[in-house]
């Protein structure tokens, strides 16, 4: 830009006092105020000399490194049937060197698995070319494009994710899932509802209409979206009208349960149902047709009708004797539990991985498949419950309890049960205002 002239007008000194004073009241409107004046007659008033002095002024230059310097962030959100050329379009990315990279590079496999409704986020500079650009994909990778010296870098890491604790209640108008959904939680959220209560509440059959259930869980956000749901920190299930509450406690970082706020352990020894959700087709009978064999027989077991694949898990901690096909229980795993007590799990399709004879299994651990081997008219499981080798009805079994929390961490389990323990109630009467 080329310098500016200043023209300056000075006063040289000299002239009359009165010439001088009239100068300045004449220059007084132009500040806004507004006044008289006056002359009298025949009085003399020197000439006013001017001198015109030309001065120049340096401005500072101005240049484009400035403006070039600029970051402009934006985030847009991905829509149903988005393209990369559209998607950065809505990000204002007028960068062909970019566009072409994106397309054609082998690196960017994860905006082919663009979801609709995450983010994705651009930094540009001021004419839109493309700095870097950064996308959450739906495992929790960051995946992230930079431009270097040398082109375009492209990084995919872990992201950090910040835990919050979130809240929710429904009823169950149809079903726990049906239920779960309404209320905006994920699948995960209710299988591990279901979980917890599963040694109280048969999901199969104890299930009514009007059941109410609330829960603080763990939500993992980035830059402010929600990524994932995590564990249940808090639970509540009214189910025929008698409530049960669970509170998560883990004093040793990996050993952790849900308690009652009293601290007694939902943890039973057995599970009530080795499915996380079916119905049962055939219930425990001294006395029932055979729909194979066509003759009245004792059925010493439950059947739970479920889709072939459906995952099994053993009801209690134990060890397994027998894993293989034996007549008409087709694929069957054997699982002994301390004591006296046996599981048989039967028709199965195929065994879980690392599932032989002399493997340790846990609590919840999935040991095979639903399937229709043996003697099976579809697919289904065949449950035993065995006490010193005779079968029991296992909806009957009363199960002992797990053991409680112990003098030595009741003041750590306190602190934690007591903000969480206030949080169900906030949102009992959440639940209990939506219903009236």
């Amino acid at each position: 830009m080329k310098n500016a002239n200043a023209v300056i007008l000075a006063h040289k000194q000299g002239g009359s006092r009165k010439a001088l004073w009239f100068a300045i009241a004449a220059g007084i409107p132009c500040f806004g105020v507004v006044a008289a004046f006056g002359v009298a007659p025949d009085t003399l008033v020197d000439k006013i000399q001017f001198e015109r002095v030309v001065q120049e002024v340096t401005l500072p230059q101005l240049t484009s490194t400035h403006a070039a310097s600029e970051t402009f962030v934006r985030e847009a959100r991905i829509r149903r049937g988005d393209t990369v050329a559209e998607l950065l379009s809505r990000l204002e990315v007028d960068d062909p060197e970019a566009v072409g990279f994106l397309r054609s590079s082998k690196e960017v496999r994860a905006l082919t698995q663009l979801r609709p409704g995450r983010s994705v986020h651009a930094e540009t500079g001021a004419e839109g070319q493309m700095r870097t650009l950064s996308y959450l994909t739906p495992a929790g990778t960051l995946f992230s494009v930079q431009r270097n010296d040398d082109g375009f870098q492209v990084t995919e890491q872990p992201a950090q994710l910040e835990p919050r604790p979130l809240m929710a209640s429904g009823e169950i108008r149809s079903s726990l899932f049906a239920a779960t959904d309404a209320a905006g939680l994920s699948d995960a959220i209710a299988i591990q509802i279901a979980e917890i209560f599963s040694s109280h509440i048969d999901f199969h059959r104890d299930l009514r209409r009007g059941d109410r259930f609330a829960v603080v869980y763990e939500g993992f956000y980035h830059r402010g979206e929600m990524v994932k749901t995590g564990r249940v920190l808090a639970a509540e299930f009214v189910n025929q009208g008698k409530t049960y509450q669970a509170i998560w406690f883990d004093p040793e970082k990996g050993e952790g349960g849900y308690y009652t706020p009293e601290g007694r352990s939902l943890r039973k020894a057995f599970l009530r149902s080795p499915l996380e959700f079916s119905r049962i087709s055939s219930g425990f009978s001294r006395a029932r047709f055979h729909p194979i064999l066509k003759t009245w027989t004792a059925h010493s077991g439950i059947d739970y009708a479920a889709p072939t694949g459906t995952r099994v898990r053993t009801t209690s901690d134990g060890v397994v004797t027998f894993t293989g096909r034996k007549g008409g229980y087709g694929n069957l795993v054997i699982v002994q539990h301390a004591g006296k007590y046996s599981t048989y799990y039967a028709h199965l399709s195929r065994f879980a991985e690392g599932i032989r004879k002399g493997a340790r299994v846990a609590q919840g651990e999935y040991i095979g498949y639903v399937g229709q081997t043996g003697m099976a008219t579809g697919p289904h499981l065949h449950y035993e419950f065995h006490i010193a080798g005779v079968q029991h009805d296992p909806l009957r079994v009363v199960m002992p309890e797990a053991v409680p929390i112990t003098r030595e961490l009741r003041r750590a389990f306190e602190a934690q049960a007591r903000p969480l323990a206030h949080q169900m109630a906030l949102m009992r009467q959440v639940a209990i205002a939506q219903a009236d």
